[in-house]
């Protein structure tokens, strides 16, 4: 502390010597200098100091460089350039050069710093690519393993699917070969009848075939020969059974019974069917005669002939099996707007009488 007071006194002294003037404050308070004026002074005044202080800088490191004498005469045997190297100015120089060469090192360690840090950067985005290639890679596989494990369940359902349809092939052949046989009898039956009923084969596929019934009945019934031949459907399912349908679009004629079975079984019912068909083919032909004529209705299952006479009137004829050889017609009931009248006396002459007759006696009749 004192040597920085001892400094102090010393620049104070050297300024008094230079000049007083430095070492008196400037009046600011002069009212009467204008800024610019105020302005050039001090830039002046700036100058001056920094002079001054070089001055001093350079007397200081003077007066480091006597004190570090011994003797007067080493002052007088060093010469002049190495006082000036070895004083203050020297080391100023030599720090100089060293912050210079530390800078161009510095400089020299910042571009290969850069260019590493640019090198890295570009092996970052390298290693950034190829992690993204490595992600897409993965994925793909991921999704290719996918496919090939759905890939594997499909041929496994697959093959699950070829073994049932394989064992369903078997079983369609063997129906096939149990169908064919059938065909094959059937066709044998058929040509055999053929001219006893005169059955027709319309069509014939594995899902079942057509046939026509042209019966030949007895020469004693004449109305009979005049009876629409019968379409006859048969159905076959995929167990081999069969199932006879009836045209009724064809015949009134309605199949008696259960009409279904086996394969084997179709023989027997095609004759049943065609016997009571020729049974009946009599009672048939007259019934599509008088349907030209009067307005009747026919029920196969009660063998009931429904006529209407009028809006008002119905009339209802039973009759009875294996008609016209088994027995006569009779009239179960005659009904006026919804009331049964007594038919007591609504007999016709001959009471063994046809169809036909008991139709004209209703239609005559006046009672009625």
């Amino acid at each position: 502390m004192s040597t920085n007071l001892a400094t102090m006194s010393e620049v104070e002294t050297v300024l008094q010597r230079c000049d007083p003037a430095l070492l008196v404050p400037s009046d600011e308070g002069d009212e009467s200098e204008s800024a610019g004026e105020k302005l050039l002074f001090l830039q002046d005044k700036r100058r001056v100091q920094k002079v001054l202080w070089r001055q001093l800088f350079v007397l200081d490191s003077m007066m480091c460089e006597l004190e570090g004498l011994q003797s007067p005469q080493q002052f007088l045997t060093q010469t002049h350039a190495t006082q000036t190297e070895s004083g203050a100015r020297g080391r100023w120089k030599a720090l100089k050069g060293d912050c210079r060469k530390l800078t161009e090192k510095s400089e020299e360690l910042l571009a290969t710093l850069l260019q590493n840090m640019q090198t890295i950067n570009d092996k970052r985005q390298k290693v950034m690519h190829l992690l993204q290639q490595l992600q897409a890679k993965k994925q793909q596989s991921e999704e290719t393993q996918k496919c090939v494990e759905k890939t594997r369940k499909a041929l496994q359902a697959c093959d699950g699917q070829l073994n049932r349809l394989r064992v369903e092939l078997e079983a369609q052949l063997r129906h096939v070969e149990g169908w064919q046989q059938s065909k094959e009898a059937f066709q044998t039956y058929a040509a055999a009848v053929h001219e006893m009923a005169q059955v027709h084969l319309l069509s014939f596929n594995q899902s079942g075939m057509s046939l026509e019934l042209r019966p030949r009945p007895p020469n004693t019934n004449r109305l009979s020969n005049q009876v629409e031949p019968l379409k006859l459907s048969v159905i076959w399912s995929p167990d081999g059974r069969f199932t006879l349908e009836v045209d009724p679009a064809s015949s009134p004629w309605q199949m008696p019974g259960d009409a279904s079975g086996r394969s084997g079984e179709l023989s027997a019912a095609l004759v049943d069917a065609v016997d009571n068909f020729v049974g009946q083919a009599g009672l048939l032909a007259e019934i599509q005669s008088l349907r030209n004529s009067f307005p009747i209705d026919w029920n196969p299952a009660q063998r009931l002939l429904v006529y209407l006479k009028s809006a008002s009137i119905l009339c209802n004829l039973e009759v009875p099996e294996g008609y016209p050889d088994s027995g006569p017609v009779q009239l179960r009931e005659v009904q006026r707007d919804g009331q049964v009248l007594n038919i007591d006396t609504l007999q016709p002459q001959n009471p063994d009488g046809s169809l036909t007759e008991w139709l004209m006696f209703l239609s005559n009749n006046p009672l009625i």
